[in-house]
């Protein structure tokens, strides 16, 4: 591709914020609030026209588990937001806090009212389209796209939640991408089915069991009839979503790399053609609850597993996660088990696609700490959600979204915290005083042995 120089321009200026977070997703929602909630003035730029990422635009019909089996990890922010969610879905138990279900428009709303309940100001149908930087460690500013043409903006300290860490990556952050030989996880597009009877789907059958026999679920005897092609294999989660409405995160869409908007289209249209296959493959095979079966939505956003993982001060691994390491900087805890989906080459269509399946036991959980939230070489730019600095493996898990808002919770208020420093550095935050104000505010941080000695990023932990 050939290279063309844009012509001198002055475009307009905005310098009026403390903090700015580029992504509104579950980390950046929250990150937002907490940022706004501590007294800094806060703008959210995000790229779709709703709050929520994958909760919402990208219809993934069911939280993660919120527990480690005997308590709610991930308190604060998230909890809140959860909580909600549960409050206004009637059909959901209150004490369903794993696999909880999704009103994608019911969250839209929550997380709307999360930022504008704390102050934060929100820019939607906003795309980041650069990043200016000097010649130090801290962003100038950054240009945002939309219908006012480009614009620039600038903050004290700048929150990263675009997933994909476009914001670091593009001030210079060092990253790693996929695995050793760039191959990213597949993508699912999550579609909801409607006109489905409630109680066929609850009574007479099941999409998906833990057997493979053909005889032992909906799925299997699809795969086994070789009538559907276009279902590559038997992933196939599904909650109910509303009234006559079951939510699927189903199939795999393999050789898509979000930073490559032409393999994202791609994979887009393959996409909505595996939801059109599943809607009348279970209309053949489940006639009971999905004969008159609709499809009513494949969801604007695909969904994405992995890109880009930034070099922070501290890479979390596989091995922090199997000895349930806790850090006296850490911001959160972490329960959920590790889960690669394979690459295309490994898997059979009889597989479900996750190839590693790593399970904490009832009660345990690993701290992730502050320092992975902290791209090497930058002073004022903090990454939350699934791109903060971890292996691949361990990446399979931080990459959730009730982990990703927690994340987001504690970068907002890290962010503000520095934001109010005479010379903003985020990796000089106090992450004491951090976790305080945390746990203030609900979030789950038993204490850990040094807590009372840090004062600050330590190095004792660093790779």
């Amino acid at each position: 591709m050939s290279e063309y120089v844009l012509k001198n321009r002055a475009v307009p200026l905005d310098e009026s914020w403390d903090v700015i977070v580029v992504g509104g997703g579950p980390a950046g929602c929250t990150a937002a609030a907490s940022a706004a909630r501590a007294g800094a003035k806060t703008l959210l730029v995000e790229a779709a026209g709703a709050l929520g990422g994958m909760g919402t635009s990208g219809l993934v019909p069911a939280w993660c588990p919120f527990t480690d089996k005997e308590r709610i990890i991930y308190g604060g922010l998230a909890e809140r937001v959860l909580k909600a969610c549960m409050a206004g879905m009637p059909h959901v138990p209150e004490d369903r806090f794993d696999w909880t279900p999704i009103d994608a428009e019911l969250l839209k709303r929550l997380y709307d009212d999360l930022l504008a309940d704390h102050g934060a100001t929100v820019l939607f149908n906003s795309c980041l389209a650069a990043v200016e930087k000097e010649q130090t460690e801290s962003v100038d500013a950054i240009v945002v796209a939309n219908k006012s043409g480009l614009t620039a903006y600038r903050a004290k300290v700048y929150v990263d939640a675009t997933g994909d860490a476009d914001l670091a990556a593009w001030a210079g952050a060092a990253y790693e991408k996929g695995d050793g030989s760039g191959d990213l996880q597949p993508a699912t597009h999550c579609f909801t089915l409607t006109n489905v009877d409630m109680y066929a789907y609850r009574h007479c059958g099941r999409i998906k069991t833990k057997s493979r026999s053909p005889r032992g679920s909906v799925i299997d005897r699809i795969i086994a009839s070789g009538k559907y092609p276009e279902i590559p294999d038997r992933h196939a989660c599904n909650n109910i979503v509303g009234p006559g409405a079951v939510g699927f995160n189903a199939g795999h869409v393999w050789s898509v790399d979000n930073t490559d908007p032409f393999s994202v289209s791609r994979g887009l249209v393959q996409g909505r053609k595996i939801a059109k296959a599943f809607r009348d493959a279970c209309a053949e095979f489940f006639p009971a609850a999905f004969a008159n079966a609709h499809l009513t939505q494949t969801a604007p956003l695909l969904g994405i597993r992995e890109t880009r993982r930034i070099m922070g001060a501290y890479r979390l691994t596989i091995d922090d996660f199997t000895s349930l390491r806790s850090f006296p900087d850490e911001i959160c805890r972490n329960c959920y088990f590790i889960d690669v989906h394979h690459r295309q080459v490994e898997i059979g269509s009889d597989q479900e696609g996750a190839s590693h399946a790593i399970h904490l036991q009832k009660g345990q959980s690993h701290g992730i700490p502050y320092r992975c939230l902290t791209p090497r070489g930058l002073k004022n730019v903090l990454v939350a959600g699934r791109s903060i600095s971890t292996d691949r493996t361990l990446q399979g898990s931080t990459r959730v979204m009730p982990v990703c808002l927690c994340m987001g919770e504690a970068a907002g208020l890290a962010a503000a915290m520095a934001a109010g420093a005479g010379r903003p550095d985020i990796h000089t935050v106090d992450t004491q005083a951090l976790r305080n104000q945390l746990r203030a505010q609900g979030a789950y941080l038993p204490e850990v042995e040094g807590e009372h000695r840090e004062n600050g990023c330590s190095n004792d932990h660093s790779s």
